[in-house]
C-alpha cells in the first residue's frame, strides 16, 4: 500500500505553518489599537548584536492607544527607543529612564491604504508557499507512481485531494486577510 496518508499529513502540516506565518505577519500590522505584537519584529542593537525587543525588555498595553516597554538594562534604553523609531512603524517613542512609552497615533486614510497593501502582500506570500507545498506533493505522487507504489488512478485521485486541500488553505488565507483588512479599515 502507498504511504499517501503520511504524505498528506506532511502537506497539511506545511500548509498550516504557512497559515500561521501569515497570521503572525498580519499581527505585526498596526490597526490603530495598541497591541504587543506590534513590536514583535523590532530588533535592538544590544551587546554587540541585533536582538529581538522581547529579549531586552517587556512590552505591555496600559491603555488602548499606548504601549509601554520596560527595558531590563538601563544602558539599552536609548537603543530600544532608536530601534522602535527606526522600525518603520510610524511610532514615536518617549523614554523615561528604563520605561519607554510608545503612543499609538490614529491611522490616516493614506496609512490605512498602505497597510492594506502590505497585508495583501503577506497574503500572497502565504498563497505562494501553499502552492509550493502542493507542487512538492504532486512531485512526490509522480515519484510514487513511477516507482510502482501507487497506480495511475490513485495518482489522479490523490492529486485531486491535494488540489482540494490547497484550495481550502488558500481560502483560509483569504479569510484571514478579510479579517485583517476589516481591522485596518475600521475607524
Amino acid at each position: 500500500m502507498s504511504n499517501y496518508p503520511a504524505l498528506k499529513k506532511d502537506l497539511e502540516h506545511k500548509m498550516d505553518v504557512s497559515i500561521d506565518h501569515a497570521k503572525k505577519e498580519f499581527s505585526g500590522l498596526r490597526t490603530g489599537r495598541a497591541s504587543t505584537s506590534l513590536l514583535e519584529n523590532v530588533m535592538v542593537d544590544a551587546y554587540g548584536s541585533k536582538m529581538p525587543l522581547n529579549q531586552v525588555g517587556s512590552v505591555s498595553v496600559p491603555e488602548p492607544r499606548l504601549l509601554s516597554v520596560s527595558v531590563w538594562d538601563k544602558g539599552l534604553a536609548k537603543s530600544v527607543e532608536k530601534a522602535i523609531r527606526e522600525a518603520n512603524l510610524g511610532l514615536n517613542p518617549m523614554a523615561d529612564g528604563t520605561l519607554i512609552r510608545v503612543p499609538i497615533p490614529p491611522l490616516t486614510a493614506e496609512r490605512r491604504a498602505e497597510l492594506t497593501k502590505v497585508a495583501h502582500k503577506y497574503a500572497e506570500h502565504a498563497r505562494v508557499a501553499i502552492r509550493n507545498v502542493r507542487r512538492d506533493g504532486n512531485e512526490a505522487l509522480k515519484k510514487m507512481e513511477k516507482d510502482g507504489i501507487i497506480s495511475q488512478d490513485d495518482h489522479r485521485k490523490f492529486a485531486d485531494e491535494i488540489q482540494k486541500m490547497t484550495d481550502e488553505y488558500v481560502g483560509k488565507v483569504d479569510n484571514a486577510l478579510k479579517v485583517k483588512e476589516a481591522e485596518i479599515t475600521q475607524v
